[in-house]
């Protein structure tokens, strides 16, 4: 197994870069302060493939294996973390939607998907079930033949900004885990009411909503696999969704360190750059360190993945997830030493990274989680 990069992996990292570069840095501060879904950065990113990358070329994407992936996810949050988030997560859901979709759901969403026509959204964590999916309480009652949903979800990326969603909903109440299915919902569904979530602490061009649902009522033909099998269908996707988040914590810590660097370089105390400070020098040193160990973690843990071997992917996975958000708010706290009171406001990037990075040790499981996760796997 090889967790190395190819000649095609770094050209798809230039290519990212140079889009962050040119399209994302510019305007992030503008998102970030004015809370703006960037909806038109969405379409240029589909047009180069940066969209949903999983999704396979019949479908209109560039089915790019996990290691591209999460290159892509990585530059996208070193540009920034808000308009990496946004674009980033335009898919969710559609892994579920191309490995257990009937041939209609794949033609019609997967296709706008990759576009950047649409973006999707997966309706999981309710308001008293985020890391216990077993305990969700959305439920889906059979009526003829269609199905009638209600219940409420919380913390839903895309939930306001989607056309299309997964929803995870008990289909044998009393089933536990074994009684959820997924269901396939547009969200101008009758029944289907997000309301944004405002005044996040970071990644804040990212939508995030609440979403009730009432008498929602799905055509059968909508169910996402088999009925009762849905936790089953959603454990396949975790090691990489956690992978990517991992991917994502490293794009941040890099973006912060990169700021701090350049900084370092051009300010002057006591009559010499703060860079020339063994202060400064010694944390930089421990920032790039950090940076590299996590991204060597992340590499791997992708090629575990790839490779499809489910407890090594998800021991890796895991150990990603866990290592690389923890450093990357480490090192988004040291950038913000680094610059000292000038980081503290927002006229340098390096408070908008220390408030992006903070996320990624809570969503897709917990560090807690994380750390449980990993000691199964070793014991």
């Amino acid at each position: 197994m090889s967790f190395t990069t190819t000649g095609e992996h770094e050209a798809i990292r230039k290519a990212v870069r140079d889009f962050g570069e040119e399209e994302l840095k510019p305007v992030a501060r503008e998102h970030d302060e004015e809370q703006i879904y960037p909806e038109d950065l969405r379409r240029k990113a589909a047009d180069l493939d940066f969209v949903a990358p999983h999704i396979p070329e019949e479908y209109g994407g560039a089915g790019m294996d996990m290691l591209a992936r999460c290159i892509v996810t990585e530059e996208l949050w070193r540009a920034d973390p808000g308009l990496g988030s946004a674009i980033g997560s335009a898919g969710f859901g559609s892994s579920m939607i191309l490995k257990y979709g009937d041939e209609w759901m794949k033609e019609e969403w997967l296709t706008r998907i990759a576009a950047g026509e649409s973006a999707s959204c997966s309706c999981i964590s309710e308001p008293a079930h985020g890391s216990n999916v077993a305990g969700i309480e959305t439920h889906a009652e059979k009526d003829g033949d269609e199905w009638v949903l209600n219940g409420n979800k919380m913390w839903i990326t895309n939930g306001t900004v989607a056309d299309v969603g997964v929803v995870m909903a008990k289909t044998t109440r009393d089933a536990g885990h074994k009684g959820i299915t997924a269901f396939l919902v547009p969200t101008d569904l009758d029944g289907f009411q997000p309301t944004k979530i405002d005044n996040k602490l970071g990644i804040r061009a990212s939508d995030l909503a609440e979403v009730v649902i009432d008498d929602a009522r799905i055509p059968e033909q909508n169910v996402i696999g088999e009925v009762d099998k849905g936790f089953y269908q959603l454990m396949d996707f975790f090691a990489s969704g956690r992978t990517g988040v991992a991917a994502q914590a490293v794009g941040a810590a890099q973006g912060a360190f990169d700021a701090a660097l350049d900084y370092a370089g051009e300010r002057e105390q006591f009559d010499q750059k703060i860079g020339e400070f063994q202060a400064i020098r010694h944390k930089l040193a421990d920032m790039a360190t950090d940076i590299e160990a996590a991204r060597s973690l992340v590499y791997r843990a992708a090629a575990n993945v790839e490779e499809g071997n489910p407890d090594q992917a998800a021991k890796f996975a895991s150990m990603a997830k866990l290592f690389a958000s923890e450093h990357a708010v480490e090192v988004a706290d040291e950038a913000l030493q680094v610059f000292g009171g000038a980081g503290y406001v927002s006229d340098h990037p390096a408070e908008r990274y220390y408030r992006d990075a903070r996320i990624t040790k809570i969503y897709e499981g917990t560090s807690e989680i994380q750390k449980n996760i990993i000691a199964d796997r070793l014991l």
